[in-house]
């Protein structure tokens, strides 16, 4: 049975607990209908205080998150994992509580309904209660909360996040959450009450009470050593985000609010913690990633889906949802930015058995790959990637879907052959798909129809079945390129690789291998019961009820994976692209030819047996 408050009375009611908002609401609308406005005006302040307050820590979060900019200044360089995620997934329940507790207030103290908006008196009051009141009480509390008992059943919530973050800030328990409001609340109502409180105050202290939280929990040492060291004394007056990062790490030092001044008084000053913060402040700090996949983005929504905009929106596998209209507009703006000025930035990482592995992202969208005047541009983005991964020192940089497009760079033929001594080894993971769709196949399957039957992945599908004695229904138009992936097959196996023109020809073949996009009328050909397979970007719409459809080829990462918390667009957790698992083996393996180009046919048993060695698992 849990203690008494330490757990939150709203807890099991999941998004519903955003209803508690509901009276708050209903008395601004109540009042401008049918009251004076006035009297409700508290109550639309602490709205707009809640929602101002979620968007500190959002903004926070998200700023940190933005590994192309932080990434040389991390504290902790571990990454957060789903485990993480998922315990600090109501790190606003504080919100609610303290909407309840301001409105208690307003109403025990109708003083504080009616302040007048800017009191400048009241700005000192209010930082001589904080001082003298507010951190001194902060620091003796949280040393209370490090002692056996109340670290055991209440602190330790707080400190089982392994990598601080800003939500991290608000992820505590009830009891924990009580004390943060009394302390809140003492500079505002004792302000107030001597007469100097006023609107502003309230909004600016509030706001800058979480904004120092979250700087101290943002996991990005943000503040520079040289201003440290030009006033000496501000080191003791403002903490640090480096400061705070000792206290999650050794727990028996540095517990102070926000002024480390209590600390030294208290001697539990840990004596690392200047020369840690000019050594995190440096931005030296980066760790070579050996491992890379050169992603992009697929299309506007798709792009809110990168980890640092939404986390509980990125932790999941990407779905179309109704907010994402409300945010169109501003991807939208985003792009026509990275189309002028942006480079191939960095947007995720991960560590595998103690090997960084990083994503970049090439700032071009799934449409602009297929316009013919931004093919140069594209290409130029992917060199220099290339050659920026070659120059760090990277051992594999894999390309997804659209990087290694046929017609784009001949996947990756292009850069291999412009640039013959690469040390980095371009990888297209293309081997590893045709694995991946071959083994999702039934073993009895006698017959299957193929579409995108000529290109690089159709080719090595039908030539790795025709050699099983499967009969492939290889869809094309041309017969020179059918007849030219013929000839690549054992002559004994020429008679089960079959040209068919149209899509009558598979009406009564249940297994349908897609790498073309089919609309309803096309997949209206296919029998009832059957299976659309599909190495198809973007996915086809299942349009049939009386068929079934498979996922994109996909791989799941081994279970000693760390630092993943996000989703590769609409996979599931864990799992990525097999393109992008195809240049982990690459790398695991220690392989040292380029996979570019055609597809070695004699190696997708190897590289799927290799993929199995390794931990990773067909989905």
């Amino acid at each position: 049975m849990a203690l008494p408050l330490s757990t939150w009375p709203w807890e099991n009611l999941g998004v519903f607990k955003y209803v508690l908002y509901g009276p708050l609401l209903a008395k601004v609308i109540y009042s401008r209908e049918w009251e004076d406005v006035t009297r409700s005006s508290w109550c639309l302040h602490i709205l707009i205080i809640c929602a101002l307050r979620g968007l500190v820590h959002q903004l926070w979060y998200s700023y940190s998150n933005m590994l192309f900019l932080t990434r040389d200044r991390l504290i902790c360089r571990q990454g957060v994992g789903f485990k993480q995620i998922d315990r600090e997934w109501d790190w606003d329940n504080f919100l609610i509580l303290q909407a309840f507790i301001a409105s208690m207030a307003c109403y025990s103290f109708p003083s504080l309904a009616n302040l007048p908006l800017w009191n400048s008196k009241g700005y000192i009051i209010a930082l001589l209660l904080h001082i003298a009141v507010s951190e001194p009480l902060y620091y003796w509390i949280h040393k209370l909360l490090h002692s056996d008992y109340l670290f055991t059943h209440y602190h330790s919530l707080h400190h089982a996040s392994e990598v601080p973050q800003s939500f991290t800030a608000g992820h505590a328990t009830l009891l924990e959450h009580l004390i943060l409001s009394v302390l809140i609340g003492i500079p505002i109502v004792g302000t107030s009450m001597l007469g100097f409180g006023s609107t502003i105050l309230i909004y600016s202290y509030v706001l800058m009470f979480d904004f120092l939280r979250c700087l101290g929990h943002s996991n990005v040492e943000v503040i520079p050593n040289g201003i440290y060291e030009a006033f000496p004394l501000l080191r003791y007056l403002l903490y640090t985000p480096t400061y705070h990062s000792l206290h999650h790490k050794e727990m028996n030092t540095n517990f102070c609010l926000f002024m480390p001044l209590y600390d030294a008084l208290g001697n539990t000053l840990n004596t690392k913690s200047w020369p840690l913060h000019k050594e995190k402040s440096s931005g030296k700090n980066g760790r070579i990633p050996e491992f890379v996949f050169l992603a992009h983005v697929v299309d506007m929504t798709a792009a809110l889906h990168a980890p640092f905009v939404l986390r509980s929106f990125s932790s999941t596998a990407f779905r179309t949802r109704f907010f994402l209209i409300i945010m169109w507009p501003g991807s939208f703006l985003v792009m026509l930015v990275m189309w002028v000025l942006s480079k191939t930035f960095l947007i995720s990482h991960y560590y595998l058995r103690d090997r960084l592995h990083q994503t970049w992202a090439v700032p071009r969208f799934g449409f602009q790959y297929f316009l013919p005047f931004a093919t140069d541009g594209i290409n130029k983005l992917i060199e220099e990637a290339i050659l920026r991964a070659d120059r760090i020192g990277v051992k594999v940089i894999s390309l997804a879907a659209l990087n290694k497009n046929e017609a784009l760079n001949g996947g990756g033929t292009l850069f291999v052959k412009k640039h013959p001594n690469l040390k980095v080894r371009v990888c297209h993971g293309n081997t590893l798909t045709a694995a991946v769709i071959l083994h999702e196949l039934p073993h009895d399957v006698k017959e299957v129809f193929l579409t995108g039957a000529t290109s690089k992945l159709g080719r090595a599908i039908a030539l790795y079945l025709c050699q099983r004695k499967v009969r492939v229904l290889m869809l094309t138009l041309s017969k020179e390129r059918f007849q030219s992936i013929q000839k690549e097959a054992p002559k004994e196996c020429h008679s089960f690789l079959v040209q068919v023109t149209k899509y009558q020809a598979a009406q009564n073949c249940k297994t349908w291998i897609v790498g073309k996009w089919i609309t309803h009328r096309e997949q209206s050909w296919a029998p009832p019961g059957t299976h659309f397979h599909q190495f198809v970007v973007p996915s086809i719409l299942p349009f049939r009820r009386d068929c079934t459809y498979g996922e994109l080829a996909a791989m799941k990462l081994p279970d000693d994976v760390q630092g993943l918390g996000s989703c590769e667009y609409s996979m599931d957790r864990g799992v990525v692209h097999a393109c992008h698992a195809g240049g982990v083996i690459h790398f695991l393996e220690g392989w040292t030819h380029h996979e570019v180009g055609a597809i070695d046919v004699d190696r997708i048993d190897l590289v799927w047996k290799a993929a199995l060695k390794h931990g990773l698992r067909p989905v």
